[in-house]
C-alpha cells in the first residue's frame, strides 16, 4: 500500500480546495492515486466545498421539526434566493432539522460533527450540497425544546422560510386542553408578526431599560415641560415600550383589544387550567448578515474570469 505523504495531501487539498481529512481519506482509499482522489472526492460533493467557503450565505430558510414534545427551529444559509428556493436545498434543511431531534448537540460545531443518517458526518453532508449545488451553505443557528409533557410546541413559518418561529406553553394546575396546541400555533403567528424581544418585562436587561428611559427623557426634556411632567411622560413612554417589546403585554393580532397574556388566560380557563408561555424563539433569515451589493457580485465575476 503506498504510503500517504504530507505533500501529496497539500497538493491535493490545493487541487480540490477540498478538508484534509477528507484529502487523506480519498488519497488513501485510491491507494496514493490524485487522480482517482480527485474523482472520489468529487463523487462525494467535497471538492469544491472549501473553495466556496469564504463566500457570503445571506440567503436560504428557516425550518422546523417537531416530533412528540421536541421541538426544532433551525436557519440553513446559501448564497442566492433562487438556490434558496430551491427544492434539494429545502429538503436538506427539513432534514437538517430531524437530525437536531434526535443530537444531543448544543451548538453548530458539535452538530456538523454529528452522523448523517447512512454513514456521513453532518459536516460533510454539507460539503456534499456545496459540491451539488455549487453555492456555499451552511448551517447557521438552531433552537431544540424539549418540552414537559403537560405542555405544547406552536411553530409558525412564514414567507416560505423567511421566519420562522417556536414557542412553548405549558398547562399549570390541571390536564392541558385539547386547544392547547392551536394556542401554541396562534402565539407562534402573533411572534413572527409582533415581534417580540422580551417574553416579560421581568426579562428586560438593564441595558435596554437605560436605554429606554435615556430616550423617553430626552425626548421629555426637549418638549420644555417642568420636571414632574417629565418624569410621568418618562413613565408613559416606558409603559409603551413593555407594551411594544414584551410579548405577553403585547396586543393579541387577533384581538387588539386584549394582551396575550389576556388571551391565554381566556383559553385557559375554557381548559380548566392556566396556560403559561415558558420561552420562544423567533429567526428572521440573514438578520445581522451583511448581504453583498451588485458591485460585490460584480467583483467576485470578474475575479473568475483573470
Amino acid at each position: 500500500m503506498t504510503a500517504i505523504s504530507a505533500s501529496m495531501v497539500k497538493e491535493l487539498r490545493e487541487q480540490t480546495g477540498a478538508g484534509m481529512m477528507d484529502v487523506k481519506a480519498a488519497l488513501t482509499e485510491a491507494n496514493g492515486n490524485m487522480e482517482e482522489a480527485t474523482k472520489i472526492l468529487r463523487k462525494k460533493g467535497l471538492a469544491a466545498a472549501s473553495k466556496k467557503a469564504g463566500r457570503v450565505t445571506a440567503e436560504g430558510t428557516v425550518q422546523s421539526y417537531v416530533s412528540g414534545n421536541t421541538g426544532v427551529l433551525v436557519e440553513v444559509n446559501c448564497e442566492t434566493d433562487f438556490v434558496g428556493r430551491n427544492e434539494n436545498f429545502r429538503k436538506f434543511a427539513e432534514d437538517v432539522a430531524k437530525v437536531i431531534a434526535g443530537s444531543s448537540a448544543t451548538s453548530v460545531e458539535q452538530l456538523l460533527a454529528d452522523q448523517w443518517p447512512g454513514a456521513d458526518t453532518v459536516g460533510q453532508k454539507v460539503a456534499e450540497m456545496i459540491g451539488s449545488i455549487k453555492e456555499n451553505i451552511s448551517i447557521r443557528r438552531f433552537a431544540k425544546y424539549d418540552a414537559p409533557a403537560n405542555s405544547a410546541i406552536g411553530t409558525y413559518i412564514h414567507g416560505g422560510g423567511k421566519i420562522g418561529v417556536m414557542v412553548e406553553v405549558v398547562a399549570q394546575g390541571g390536564t392541558k386542553g385539547a386547544n392547547l396546541t392551536e394556542v401554541a400555533k396562534d402565539v407562534a403567528m402573533h411572534i413572527a408578526a409582533a415581534e417580540p424581544r422580551f417574553l416579560r418585562r421581568e426579562d428586560v436587561t438593564e441595558k435596554d431599560l437605560e436605554t429606554e428611559r435615556e430616550i423617553a427623557r430626552d425626548a421629555a426634556i426637549k418638549s420644555g415641560k417642568p420636571e414632574n411632567i417629565v418624569e410621568k411622560m418618562v413613565s408613559g413612554k416606558m409603559e409603551k415600550f413593555y407594551g411594544e417589546a414584551c410579548l405577553l403585554e403585547q396586543p393579541y393580532i387577533r384581538d387588539d383589544k386584549s394582551t396575550v397574556a389576556q388571551h391565554l388566560a381566556k383559553q385557559a380557563k375554557e381548559a380548566g387550567c392556566t396556560y403559561v408561555i415558558t420561552r420562544f424563539t423567533r429567526f428572521k433569515l440573514g438578520e445581522g448578515i451583511e448581504k453583498k451589493g451588485p458591485e460585490d457580485f460584480a467583483a467576485e465575476v470578474a475575479s473568475f474570469l483573470k
